[in-house]
């Protein structure tokens, strides 16, 4: 039986999918003690599209940056999920980095990660807010626009 955590998620629309297998040496997720870090999600649908592709200050547009990352972000809940069986378990998001596919002149890369952040909070409250680092970089993984990874406190 889903917590409240995804009670929440669901009165949002939001159904966690099937996380993506990693796609080279890695693992989803890795625990040590009562932390978690989630690898780097890309901004898969839950069709497996991307739901941007791109640069942003190129051909995608910030809104559309910041659907990327929420997409993200689902992602990433969706491994928490896998390696929790309960989101409730999340104690703390402790830290959020985001990665954004975007040209040498883009200054927007905070306004595209809120995607990710704004879940997080909505999701977890108080418990969501957390530290964050967004880069800007030349080029990601099928040319999707964003890509975010995390860290958690969890019990």
């Amino acid at each position: 039986m889903p917590g409240t955590v995804e009670k929440k998620l669901a009165d949002l629309g939001i159904a966690l999918p099937a996380p993506a297998a990693p796609v080279a040496n890695y693992v989803g997720f890795v625990r040590s003690g009562n932390l978690l870090v989630v690898s780097g999600q890309l901004c898969f649908d839950p069709e497996g599209k991307l739901v941007a592709q791109g640069k942003l200050g190129g051909a995608v547009s910030i809104e559309d940056g910041q659907k990327a990352a929420r997409a993200c972000a689902i992602n990433v809940l969706a491994q928490l999920r896998v390696a929790l069986g309960d989101l409730d378990k999340v104690q703390r998001v402790v830290r959020l980095g985001g990665f954004i596919n975007a040209t040498p002149d883009f200054l927007e890369t905070p306004k595209v990660m809120n995607g990710a952040s704004d879940l997080m909070v909505t999701a977890f409250g108080d418990r969501g807010r957390h530290a964050r680092t967004t880069i800007g970089v030349a080029v990601l993984p099928m040319d999707a626009a964003v890509e975010v990874e995390g860290m958690f406190e969890v019990s």
